[in-house]
């Protein structure tokens, strides 16, 4: 049965939603920079920490993870100042 959402790994970055990660205090470095992007094709690329095996054992009724898929932990803060570049639905 086919998904009715998949990933497309062809999309390419296309801008920053919110502030950089050293902008909001979220990294002090380029070693570890939590961040989030919209593609082209107007998907989102969440990159943070993956704590899928963590959260795992402990989700809530009716969420589950795909074999594919991850669950990432993002910096709240961050996700606040990319408010006014995120469109309302």
């Amino acid at each position: 049965m086919a998904r009715p959402w998949e990933a497309d790994p062809r999309a390419d970055f296309k801008r920053r939603l919110g502030a950089s990660p050293s902008d909001t205090g979220a990294s002090q470095d380029e070693v570890d920079c939590p961040d989030m992007w919209e593609l082209d094709n107007g998907d989102i690329a969440i990159i943070g920490r993956d704590l899928t095996e963590v959260y795992q054992s402990r989700l809530p009724n009716g969420v589950r993870i795909g074999n594919d898929e991850r669950l990432v932990i993002f910096p709240g803060r961050m996700l606040s100042a990319a408010k006014p570049d995120i469109p309302d639905a």
